[in-house]
């Protein structure tokens, strides 16, 4: 039979090579919650990049849609005004 001695050694030396598996187990889980972290924020930061891209362009088109419609409306007033004052003679 196994002595007392003998059990409680190799018993502390179970619990010890159980710890290091926690602990290296632990370490791997930390490192892979790190990487996520870090492609999660990566991939944060592009969306908010297209998101302002997006809503840049969008301010830029209803921009440049006011101008053209403020640029037709002069046109407009524009081509309906006579090209010669009603009394004007012509040049010789």
């Amino acid at each position: 039979m196994i002595s007392e001695h003998k059990a409680r050694k190799w018993l502390w030396i179970g619990l010890g090579v159980f710890g290091a598996l926690q602990i290296y187990f632990i370490r791997e889980l930390l490192a892979a919650f790190l990487l996520f972290t870090g492609i999660f924020i990566v991939c944060a930061i592009f969306a908010l990049a297209l998101y302002l891209v997006d809503r840049a362009s969008r301010w830029g088109l209803s921009m440049a849609g006011n101008h053209a419609k403020r640029a037709f409306t002069v046109a407009e007033e524009i081509s309906k005004k006579p090209l010669r004052r009603p009394r004007s003679e012509p040049v010789q």
